[in-house]
């Protein structure tokens, strides 16, 4: 499985055909398809502008079948796939930490159920939370209305397990395979569909810490939603090339916003 389009925007409303593959040592999440649903003080992070009138960007929708790819704002969004991990996201976490800075999380529900101590941690530290799907199924929107729910459900009931209280109010389709009934039935579920406007493909074990680097310099701008991945395969060249992005972000003065 590969995580994104392999294009940094996307405005044409077509639904995507890939994205980043679930950590293949992750636990089994023991159940046949299709299935029912801290640490120290965080830093504070900058301060989101303010939207004028309250009124969002007119990119914010242009994602495929109008989903959200872009925050809004000036503000950039990291957003995070296919984890917990429990090697990389704690190391991810330690570096937004440091910086004070808030992301998203699109967490995978067995991931979830098998390391809830992790997302305890993502709620404690400020970051928002999105829900990626049970088990990372691609085809997931051509699934019925009742199996999608299920399946949803039991993402949301995993989180609200390991961080009671804890809200989900995003839903990223996996591979940004977007069907209007996944966004649908999202959305009767009170989370609004997410995509991107940047994929590094870090999900491929082919791209390199340099080219994941460049790839987010070249394309992001203000508003940009950021796809990475704590999870997936190739997570030691994405947290190699996340310190010299965020260096540069912050010479470009960008704040951020965990939507």
């Amino acid at each position: 499985m590969v995580d994104g389009d392999g294009e940094s925007e996307n405005t044409d409303g077509a639904a995507d055909s890939s994205e980043g593959e679930a950590s293949s040592e992750a636990p089994d999440p023991g159940a046949a398809e299709p299935s029912g649903e801290p640490t120290g003080e965080p830093a504070p992070g900058p301060e989101v502008p303010e939207v004028p009138g309250g009124e969002l960007a007119s990119n914010t929708y242009a994602g495929p079948l109008g989903t959200r790819n872009h925050t809004g704002t000036d503000a950039v969004a990291l957003t995070f796939d296919d984890g917990p991990d429990p090697n990389w996201t704690p190391k991810v976490l330690e570096a937004l930490r440091e910086r004070g800075i808030k992301a998203m999380f699109c967490v995978i529900g067995a991931y979830a159920e098998a390391n809830p101590d992790i997302i305890a941690d993502i709620v404690h530290d400020g970051h928002t939370l999105c829900n990626h799907t049970w088990f990372h199924q691609f085809d997931l929107g051509t699934w019925g209305e009742g199996e999608i729910r299920a399946n949803l459900r039991r993402t949301n009931d995993a989180i609200e397990k390991a961080a009671p209280g804890a809200e989900v109010k995003y839903f990223r389709h996996p591979g940004g395979q977007w069907t209007d009934r996944a966004i649908g039935v999202a959305a009767e579920l009170g989370m609004e569909s997410l995509h991107w406007t940047v994929d590094p493909s870090d999900w491929d074990n082919g791209t390199t810490e340099a080219e994941i680097r460049d790839i987010v310099l070249e394309r992001s701008g203000p508003g940009s939603v950021v796809l990475l991945h704590d999870g997936a395969s190739n997570q030691e060249d994405m947290l190699g090339a996340l310190g010299a992005i965020l260096d540069e972000f912050e010479n470009r003065g960008y704040a951020y916003t965990p939507l």
